[in-house]
């Protein structure tokens, strides 16, 4: 287990490298940011002055340089846009973020198990049916499209939610149903083929001779048996909705960090885009340590 976890982890960081390079040097063909932060006529020498400042006169792989030796004393440089620690902006916003991913896989995965070991136990039967074909829809709806049409119908025509901001619980039903949408059918789908096949297992026939009641069968012999597969997928769902919220939180003007990162790419905030990037890898590379972890757990084959 210890050699896997240190293979992950060298892959990770491996990766966050190359991450990190080409989004420093993409985020700079954006422009230059002293058109955007000084007046429309400022001089030639202003906008000389702004990056001798922020060290944006220098060649670019001088700039790189400096930016890894600040990053290897976990500097991440400050924002243009906010004046402060660009760490402190993006972590502010990733806790907003975090919190919708949380609450919104919480929900996504009770619901997706409880449906799916349902519908397996009643195969070929209309809640099995109802249950797959809410699966398809969920899985390929767009999020922008859903997160559209919900505004239109529950905030513009009947006027029950908010469309935008955090002050109320009324104000995350909306992201979090918009994203609750595709993972529930994704997840849904494998716990329901993963179930089928463990409930046509040897051990479960004997349960059932034996006079075992179904719940029992559907919740404790082949649950456990069946979640390798569904942790794998629950741990995809829940890194895409870490760097994949961007969408969504745009749309309902959510203070996360996906919002925070389209709104830094169009002001030219380089830091920020940064720490934004390496802040969200970061996390999705400890959560992928914690499937690996849940998974040894629960196949005792790959602690050997």
């Amino acid at each position: 287990m210890k050699s896997m976890l240190g293979k992950r982890a060298l892959s990770s960081f491996v990766s966050l490298f190359v991450l990190i390079v080409l989004v420093f040097f993409l985020s700079r063909l954006t422009g230059d940011p002293a058109a955007l932060y000084l007046p429309v006529d400022a001089s030639e020498e202003m906008r000389h002055n702004f990056r001798e400042i922020h060290g944006l006169n220098d060649p670019l792989m001088v700039q790189f340089g400096r930016y890894m030796a600040d990053l290897a004393r976990l500097d991440f440089g400050d924002s243009l846009r906010k004046a402060r620690p660009a760490l402190d902006v993006v972590l502010e916003a990733f806790i907003w973020t975090l919190w919708l991913a949380l609450v919104t896989m919480a929900l996504v995965a009770v619901a997706a198990i409880v449906v799916g070991s349902i519908a397996a136990f009643h195969v070929g039967r209309p809640f099995d049916r109802f249950a797959s074909v809410l699966s398809l829809i969920g899985a390929s709806a767009p999020d922008f499209w859903v997160a559209i049409v919900g505004i239109v119908i529950f905030a513009v025509n009947l006027g029950w939610l908010p469309t935008s901001g955090t002050g109320t619980v009324w104000h995350w039903i909306l992201p979090i149903a918009v994203l609750f949408i595709r993972p529930f059918g994704l997840i849904l789908q494998v716990v329901r083929g993963a179930m089928i096949t463990a409930l046509g297992s040897a051990y479960v026939k004997t349960a059932r001779a034996k006079g075992v009641r179904n719940r029992p069968i559907i919740f404790v012999h082949t649950l456990r048996n069946a979640m390798l597969p569904v942790i794998t997928v629950i741990g995809d769902q829940a890194a895409a909705l870490l760097n994949g919220a961007v969408v969504v939180e745009t749309i309902f003007g959510f203070p996360g960090v996906g919002k925070l990162m389209i709104d830094s790419i169009l002001q030219r905030d380089f830091n920020v885009i940064l720490a934004s990037i390496m802040v969200t890898a970061i996390a999705i590379f400890i959560m992928n340590i914690l499937i690996d972890i849940a998974y040894a757990l629960l196949d005792p084959r790959i602690r050997a």
